[in-house]
């Protein structure tokens, strides 16, 4: 079978779950991923007759796809802020919002960029993949970066992106909702958590529901900003004076992040939308 009659097959059963488009450009990936070609190569390479093997591989790669199955986890890399990360089901699937994040962090701090940034202090909490810390490690490259998570299975994977990605970030395992950071030692502590409650499950996406970590998605009891909570009370106290705290957010959640900041006496808090036009991300800075 040539590349171009495999790749028709491709198109045409993840038309079933995708629009033409959509099943296309996954083609593409999986193809220029699995056969090392490059975009400008698969033209010329469309009559090539592929090896059992491969034939085997790309069927077994659209078998998991047809059952719903992320991309990102099937070939277990994800592209975030300009780097490759490994993924699988023990991690979140990074997502462009959380890019976002990373670059208002970046520009809010960007003069450290020139400057002699050995003495700056973050820490991320909740880390999964290691996405945000790895990317600031990227910007920051002197900066003492610590990250933390309380699942064992998203440290190693953590672990292993750091050293792939050649990046010094420090992982610990860490439950914050019942142990305590260490106090005034962060210029920056920044979090994902889990904001999702058990009840909206029904409304999800099957492809995340059925594949992403519910320990990365989902708080349990009935305290909706129970990590935000926890964490902010923390943050009060693990910040240095000056410090800032980032935050992504459930988007019908923004008004009450601000004001449980606002309660734990942080100041200069600052709400922002998403490149979608939804609350996303909260900023403020311990007094």
């Amino acid at each position: 079978m040539t590349l171009a009659e495999l790749q028709k097959i491709f198109w045409q059963e993840l038309s079933t779950l995708y629009d033409e488009r959509e099943a296309r450009a996954i083609t593409k990936i999986v193809f220029e991923n699995k056969l090392e070609l490059q975009a400008h190569q698969m033209a010329f390479e469309r009559f090539r007759i592929l090896t059992q093997e491969q034939q085997k591989q790309l069927n077994e790669i659209l078998k998991r796809l047809l059952t719903n199955e992320p991309l990102q986890y099937v070939l277990e890399e994800a592209d975030f802020y300009g780097l490759k990360f490994k993924v699988n089901k023990s991690v979140l699937i990074p997502r462009p919002e959380t890019e976002e994040l990373v670059e208002w962090m970046v520009r809010e701090d960007g003069r450290r960029q020139t400057a002699d940034d050995s003495e700056m202090q973050i820490l991320d909490i909740g880390t999964g993949s290691g996405c945000i810390p790895i990317s600031l490690s990227k910007k920051f490259p002197k900066a003492n970066i610590e990250a933390c998570d309380i699942s064992e299975d998203a440290l190693q994977v953590a672990e292993e992106n750091n050293r792939g990605l050649q990046t010094r970030v420090k992982f610990f395992k860490h439950d914050i909702l019942t142990e305590k950071l260490s106090a005034n030692k962060y210029d920056i502590i920044v979090s994902n958590p889990p904001y999702i409650s058990v009840s909206e499950k029904e409304a999800m996406r099957s492809n995340v529901l059925n594949y992403e970590p519910h320990l990365a998605l989902f708080f349990s009891g009935d305290d909706d900003l129970i990590f935000y909570r926890k964490i902010s009370e923390q943050a009060s106290l693990a910040l240095k004076p000056n410090g800032k705290i980032f935050f992504e957010i459930n988007q019908a959640k923004g008004i009450e992040v601000v004001e449980l900041l606002n309660n734990f006496g942080f100041v200069n808090i600052e709400l922002r939308k998403d490149l979608s036009g939804k609350d996303r991300m909260v900023k403020a800075e311990k007094n």
